[in-house]
């Protein structure tokens, strides 16, 4: 959760620099599960109530966390491109159908660069 909090509060637009492997998972990690997690509660609530205006109101309020953090999810996804000795522009692959999102899958599963690359220095060599 730590990872998740200090990429919104630290890190929020921040797309220099690299992240790692569990920085960017982490990340991911945690913002799919409340992504999930507001859904199974507008799933139970729809079932209780008037599921038009639930569904509208859910669907502003998922719109609004999605638009919160669509900053913090390219800038992490671009500092780990970074901390692969990639370009963060490799992060726009995404929006080629089907074939995009797995290269940056397996783009974020590579282990970092060794050591200092143009983006900066190993960030497994920076924490304590």
């Amino acid at each position: 959760m730590d990872w998740f909090v200090d990429a919104i509060k630290n890190k929020y637009a921040q797309f220099d620099g690299r992240a790692r492997r569990k920085e960017y998972w982490m990340f991911q990690l945690f913002y799919w599960l409340f992504y999930l997690v507001f859904f199974m509660i507008l799933g139970l609530l729809t079932g209780l109530g008037d599921s038009e205006s639930i569904t509208t109101l859910g669907a502003m309020i998922i719109f609004i966390f999605m638009l919160g953090l669509i900053i913090p999810m390219w800038a992490v996804t671009i500092r780990r491109l970074h901390d692969t000795g990639k370009s963060g522009w490799w992060a726009l692959i995404t929006f080629i159908p089907y074939i995009g999102p797995i290269v940056l899958l397996i783009f974020c599963c590579l282990d970092s660069e060794p050591g200092m690359n143009k983006y900066g220095p190993n960030p497994k060599g920076i924490e304590s």
